[in-house]
């Protein structure tokens, strides 16, 4: 049997992802773009954190291709870069509330129960 090797370029790519990922606040910034776009003013805000900080994790996800931008006046509005990006941190949130006790959210949330991305997850 053939097994499929993946080139060591995108193992590279992925691994870097994943280090991206390797960061709370990260984690939130990209759950709140999945469905969003939003100011780092409006991310701050949402989050509960200084803007500078939040510019900083911005720049870093950039950098890694994992968010984009677009200026409208004065204002950088971001976004995740594809929902391929969405997707990973969907399932990972989704993963992890399966690995807590209880009915995952995304379970309540498709059974009718309004559960909103940063109240599901908690911004701490």
């Amino acid at each position: 049997m053939q097994v499929p090797i993946v080139p060591d370029d995108q193992v590279e790519l992925a691994v870097e992802m994943f280090r991206m990922l390797a960061d709370g606040t990260r984690i939130r910034l990209l759950w709140a773009l999945s469905d969003a776009e939003l100011s780092v003013g409006e991310l701050a805000e949402a989050l509960g954190k200084p803007a500078p900080a939040v510019s900083q994790h911005l720049a870093k996800l950039r950098m890694a291709r994992m968010v984009r931008t677009r200026r409208k006046g004065t204002h950088v509005f971001y976004r995740v870069e594809n929902d391929h990006v969405a997707g990973l941190v969907r399932d990972a949130i989704h993963n992890a509330e399966h690995a807590s006790d209880g009915i995952p959210a995304h379970h309540r949330a498709a059974a009718g129960s309004s559960v909103t991305p940063m109240s599901a997850e908690g911004a701490q």
